[in-house]
């Protein structure tokens, strides 16, 4: 995950927070209703925040996975030109 992206996630998720909290501490109920509302949106928050930091770790193990993909090709490609060049230095030496 980039350096933005993780700060706009963050960003988003403090803010949606303050703006919760501040909407159920300033309204005019009991304290007691204000409570449950205050663990609802807690609850709230935190699901959501769980949701997106799943949906980033499963983003971040596709892009390694093809990664280690495309290393593996390179891997296999480099070891062919090796395999293909010692053949053709073997066969220069017998000529």
């Amino acid at each position: 995950m980039s350096k933005g992206t993780r700060n706009a996630l963050l960003g988003f998720v403090a803010g949606a927070a303050a703006g919760a909290l501040a909407g159920v501490l300033l309204a005019p109920e009991k304290g007691e209703k204000t409570r449950k509302k205050i663990q609802k949106n807690v609850k709230r928050v935190s699901e959501d925040m769980t949701e997106t930091i799943g949906e980033k770790v499963d983003h971040l193990k596709e892009q390694v996975g093809e990664m280690i993909d495309q290393v593996k090709e390179k891997t296999n490609q480099v070891e062919e030109k090796v395999k293909k060049e010692a053949k053709a230095q073997a066969n220069a030496s017998e000529k």
